[in-house]
């Protein structure tokens, strides 16, 4: 039986792990940290279970392809999902908006905050309609796509806002509670499309929140892969690969060991491997993107609260004064209060997290700040979580009192856990004037090397990663139908 070995534990590599033994590979996971799953992570805090991951899942609507993948992978099928009304709430001084599940509703909502911007605002959520259909999760049932000559139709409605970032979509608009909206809940200099995007996927009932979790999501995922027959190292950290001509001889791990296979998948940062682990360039595609693209992450923060209950759906963005930019490091905190999961929590209190999004430059000067000097590096986390409870406080003066900071987590953190060049989450911010192109997952130098993970498409996330771990296993068995083929076709 042919042998596949995976480096990394993630996503991306439990993927790859189950859809090799599903094609009747043997396959073997090596993962450096002592637990799998790589970002979908979660961790426990003073009896407060932390879910650093899941915000939403991309392909809970049964009528994609992506809902299909998570069902070969055992992830959706039987899982029970949490379906939110509302996705954020924009919150700035001049009052508050919703990005509400009906479409109908929001766009009723935003015709009566602001008459005056009726036609951005109806051009709007065309564009969202028009994405639906796109992606066969419109109308009513969230079941209709459309039909083939409407595409071409509609193209010039998205095209549109090919070219604008979400600061130049906000602009467009007079209403100040709208431009918040717009601006609030991803980073600013984002592709419009990014929002109209995760519009269109709530909307359409395609973006929905197993129970559970990240915790159930990397479960499954584990548990699928095991009972598949594949197998799992951890404490495995990938140190070098050793090569000779375009064969690929074996991969070297930090504890001394050496393991050889007959197919190899990297899924860890490719930053980390190109000119590393490996005696090779990065492959022409991925090279640019690291040149031309801006990486990105988050500081984080989680809070206990002295209530039974938050009055909270979905996340609330707050929007940070200028006076506070020296601490924090966006312009917008976005908090997330898990009401749903009753286990997250001791009885009587409730979690609430913070997050705000940072540039490529903001998370290396935390990765700097922290091999400097780890105790100015607490006292700068301390700061975070004292000027997020203040704004949280001021905007929510029901939580005075009733917060106390039990963890804060940075840029720093993601580094040392998930091993990305700078401590990123995600791959590659998405710009304007930009479509995410998937890029290739073969390794050209080297035959039977093969790439996974969400650095193949900006920006990244988890059916990303996924659906490149499913990739790379077609890819090599496509190569050895060809080379099977071949042998046939050379016989006498």
């Amino acid at each position: 039986m042919k042998k596949i070995l995976i480096i990394g534990g993630g996503a991306a590599g439990l993927s790859a792990g189950i859809y090799a033994q599903k094609s009747g590979y043997e396959a073997l996971i090596c993962e450096k940290q002592n637990i799998a799953g790589g970002g979908l992570s979660f961790w426990e805090r003073e009896g407060h279970h932390i879910d650093n991951c899941i915000h939403w899942l991309i392909g809970t609507n049964k009528n994609t392809e992506m809902y299909r993948t998570w069902c070969e992978l055992g992830v959706l099928g039987d899982a029970d999902l949490y379906c939110k009304q509302r996705l954020y709430t924009s919150n700035s001084s001049g009052g508050s908006l919703s990005l509400d599940r009906d479409l109908d509703k929001l766009q009723n909502d935003m015709l009566s905050l602001s008459p005056r911007d009726e036609k951005e605002i109806r051009s709007l959520i065309k564009a969202v309609r028009t994405l639906e259909g796109y992606f066969g999760i419109a109308g009513k049932n969230h079941d209709e796509r459309l039909s083939i000559e409407k595409p071409l139709f509609r193209l010039p409605n998205l095209l549109k806002y090919y070219p604008l970032s979400l600061e130049d979509l906000a602009a467009r608009f007079h209403h100040p509670v709208i431009k918040d909206f717009i601006v609030s809940f991803m980073p600013a200099k984002f592709a419009s499309l990014a929002l109209i995007f995760t519009m269109a996927n709530f909307c359409g009932a395609n973006a929905d929140l197993p129970i559970g979790g990240s915790a159930y999501v990397k479960e499954r995922l584990e548990e699928n892969f095991l009972s598949l027959g594949g197998k799992i190292e951890y404490g495995k950290e990938a140190v070098a690969v050793k090569t000779k001509g375009r064969k690929v001889v074996s991969v070297s791990f930090l504890d001394g060991s050496e393991y050889s296979a007959d197919e190899y998948i990297f899924t860890i940062d490719p930053a980390l491997l190109f000119g590393r682990m490996i005696d090779c360039p990065m492959p022409a595609g991925l090279a640019s993107q690291y040149k031309k693209r801006k990486r990105f992450s988050a500081v984080q923060c989680a809070f206990e609260c002295d209530l039974p209950t938050l009055p909270f759906e979905g996340e609330e963005t707050l929007e940070i004064p200028e006076d506070l930019r020296v601490v924090l490091p966006g312009h917008h905190v976005n908090l997330r209060y898990e009401g749903h999961e009753k286990s997250y929590s001791p009885k009587g209190k409730t979690l609430l997290q913070a997050m705000i999004y940072c540039s490529e430059e903001a998370a290396v000067s935390y990765i700097e700040a922290k091999h400097h000097s780890k105790e100015a590096y607490q006292k700068q986390k301390e700061e975070i979580a004292e000027c997020i409870s203040a704004l949280t406080v001021k905007q929510f003066p029901f939580l005075a009192g009733k917060l106390r900071a039990i963890d804060v987590w940075t840029p720093s953190t993601y580094q040392r856990y998930l091993g990305t060049e700078v401590g990123s989450f995600m791959s590659f911010a998405f710009p304007k004037s930009s479509i995410p192109r998937e890029l290739s997952n073969r390794v050209a130098s080297f035959n039977h090397l093969y790439l996974a993970g969400q650095w193949l498409q900006m920006p990244g996330g988890l059916p990303i990663a996924v659906t490149s771990g499913k990739k790379a296993i077609l890819r090599i068995v496509k190569q050895d139908r060809i080379r099977k083929q071949t042998k046939t076709a050379k016989r006498p």
